[in-house]
């Protein structure tokens, strides 16, 4: 998994929900950050897709319920776009 990819999530999580960055691990799943209810994940996942210029679908967004599982989704989508170059 991508350190950039991680670094860069945990920044948002600090922009979205007003957390330390360095509290966020790969560990860390929505039961553990307050605001991350259905509406903060909307915001979050607005967040995700601006920062790496790319789009969920729904059922990505349903999958997106870790960190591990949102920076897996996104070092995916990052290995997609650069095998379609």
């Amino acid at each position: 998994m991508s350190d950039l990819v991680l670094t860069r999530v945990r920044d948002i999580f600090q922009e979205v929900f007003n957390v330390d960055p360095q509290l966020i691990s790969l560990d860390t799943k929505a039961l553990d950050i307050a605001g991350w209810d259905s509406v903060g994940h909307l915001s979050l996942c607005g967040a995700l897709e601006e920062a790496f210029e790319t789009r969920f679908d729904p059922g990505e967004l349903a999958e997106m319920t870790s960190v591990r599982a949102i920076v897996a989704m996104i070092d995916g989508k990052k290995g997609l776009a650069a095998g379609a170059s």
